[in-house]
């Protein structure tokens, strides 16, 4: 059974090519949303195995969503693979367990792919 995830980024370019990459690299089955505002309805709805985040978002920032997921009984121990232009946002989340991988744009699709396994697998180890 593929595994689902939540792309939440408001470039529809980067949308498609992180669904393209994670869904031909992959089992996985993937679902995009281009807006904080609706990524927390989304999250609950779909109930993914990865988040993959980006922090500048319109609505609600990435950050502001990484700590609603992280108080939420929920949603707490989803594994996050934040996704930025923003490299100096890295320490903003590196007090949070479940972002379990951090990757600035530009990036390499394979290093998205095999951060996306990876997390996946750890995941997995630990539910």
């Amino acid at each position: 059974m593929p595994k689902k995830v939540l792309v939440i980024d408001d470039e529809a370019e980067m949308l498609q090519l992180v669904k393209h990459t994670l869904e031909k690299g992959g089992d996985f089955q993937v679902s995009t949303c281009d807006n904080g505002r609706q990524a927390w309805d989304e999250i609950i709805r779909i109930k993914p195995d990865l988040l993959v985040l980006d922090v500048m978002l319109p609505g609600i920032d990435g950050y502001s969503l990484q700590l609603k997921i992280a108080q939420d009984p929920a949603t707490k121990d989803m594994p996050i693979i934040v996704l930025t232009a923003l490299e100096p946002s890295k320490t903003l989340f590196q007090k949070f367990p479940q972002v379990v991988g951090f990757m600035t744009k530009p990036f390499r699709t394979e290093d998205l792919l095999q951060n996306a396994q990876q997390a996946i697998q750890r995941s997995a180890k630990t539910s």
